[in-house]
């Protein structure tokens, strides 16, 4: 039993040892301090920058018009309806209203009177001149009241002949011509209906005409991009409808204004639809190019840092971090352009986090 301890216990106290002395090792290379990697960095390049966005707009008909009957009347014949195209000053739909026959009638009988009182007048007057010229025969009085009775006559038959023409005028409201060259959208009455400012069904218009071979393109730019729009380009855009066509559109106008409500400025832009593809009331998606920043600096869009405290770059100094606020401009998805207290041969780190603290040390290396 001695000779038994005698041999165990040695043999546990070395191996006790050396366990102790793995367990160091393993200790000691735990507690070394690793270096920490560099981190990498650029320099901001500065030139001409040009992006674009993409945004919703809505295609509208160049001109649009809701055609009413200006008078009370009934519908006598429609001659157009729902998909027609139609051309300037094409009639459209005849109405018939018995009273205004009557009225011009009525009108037609008072210049007939007026101008035979008129030209009644006008013979006395000249008689009573050709006979007054042998002296002694009419008096001065008796010609200028001659004369004055005939400027009188003349004035009423004029104003015969204004109102028999307004009459006419009036009657010609009861033909509905196209004001302009389009297709009709929209038709609400039948034959037989009742029209007119006042009747009933008057508050819908007969038709609706819009003008699809040209159209509006109309965009609200949100207020920070209108600073960056190109004003004499042409833009591209593309509708749901038609996929895998893109479509060109001339910047045409703009409202110099920012909606109050939703902080943007409406720009239209015409399109010129001569195969009639494009239906107006389509939502499109317009790539609006937004004009270069000459000699702008652009940092990778990394390295922008947008924090709670505002927006920074990373500049290294000596070997130290130090956050500089700036202003970020457009962006085309990887590269943004700043503007601040930066230069073109700063040291900018390239992926800006906010573990990275102002004024912590740090190594940084410069990709090239």
């Amino acid at each position: 039993m001695n000779r038994l301890y005698h041999y165990i216990i040695p043999t546990i106290i070395v191996a006790f040892s050396l366990q102790s002395c793995e367990q160091n090792k393993a200790e000691v290379k735990k507690a070394a301090p690793q270096a920490a990697p560099d981190i990498e960095a650029i320099n901001p390049k500065q030139g001409d920058f040009a992006s674009s966005t993409t945004i919703p707009g809505e295609l509208q008909p160049f001109q649009k018009v809701d055609v009413y009957a200006k008078i009370s009347s009934f519908v006598k014949k429609l001659y157009v309806d729902v998909g027609n195209e139609v051309v300037a000053g094409q009639l459209l739909a005849t109405l018939e209203a018995p009273e205004m026959n009557a009225q011009q009638s009525a009108a037609a009988s008072t210049l007939k009177s007026k101008e035979a009182i008129y030209i009644a007048s006008k013979a006395k007057y000249d008689r009573l001149k050709e006979t007054s010229k042998t002296p002694g025969t009419i008096s001065a009085l008796d010609l200028e009241q001659a004369l004055a009775s005939q400027r009188s006559d003349m004035a009423q038959l004029e104003a015969a002949k204004a109102s028999y023409r307004e009459v006419i005028d009036v009657k010609n409201y009861l033909q509905i011509r196209a004001p302009f060259s389009g297709n009709i959208s929209t038709r609400n009455v039948s034959a037989g209906a009742y029209v007119g400012p006042s009747g009933k069904g008057s508050e819908l218009p007969l038709f609706s005409l819009v003008q699809q071979s040209k159209l509006r393109l109309i965009v609200n730019v949100p207020e920070s991009y209108t600073g960056s729009l190109n004003k004499d380009g042409q833009i591209k855009f593309s509708v749901q409808s038609i996929p895998g066509e893109t479509y060109t559109a001339k910047v045409s106008r703009f409202s110099g204004a920012l909606d109050n409500r939703l902080r943007s400025q409406s720009v239209e832009m015409d399109v010129y639809n001569t195969d009639k593809r494009l239906l107006p009331g389509m939502v499109a998606n317009v790539i609006l190019p937004l004009s270069d920043h000459n000699k702008a600096l652009s940092v990778p869009t990394s390295a922008v840092l947008n924090s709670t405290l505002g927006v920074f770059v990373i500049r290294v100094e000596k070997d130290k971090a130090h956050w500089i606020p700036v202003t970020s401009g457009i962006s085309n998805g990887d590269t943004t352009t700043i503007i601040g207290n930066v230069n073109s041969d700063d040291v900018i780190v390239k992926a800006a986090t906010e573990e990275i603290r102002d004024g912590q040390s740090i190594k940084v290396k410069l990709s090239k």
